[in-house]
């Protein structure tokens, strides 16, 4: 069986944590960021952990991909 290959769409949005969980961005900061409060921009500046439910299936798409 081939060596399964890592997703490069993956590797480009998502981030491993040393405790091996997904770390993922926050999306609705790149446009229209006039009407949105300084506090609510600010909390979407960090990384967020992936759903639990999510983590599987991604963890093997970044199977071979290494921090």
């Amino acid at each position: 069986m081939p060596k399964q290959k890592t997703k490069r769409a993956a590797t480009k949005r998502f981030k491993k944590s040393a405790t091996g969980k997904i770390l993922r961005t926050c999306g609705g900061k790149s446009h229209l960021n006039a009407c949105k409060s300084r506090k609510r921009k600010r909390n979407l500046r960090g990384m967020k952990t992936l759903d639990e439910a999510f983590q599987p299936s991604l963890k093997r798409s970044l199977a071979t991909y290494n921090v």
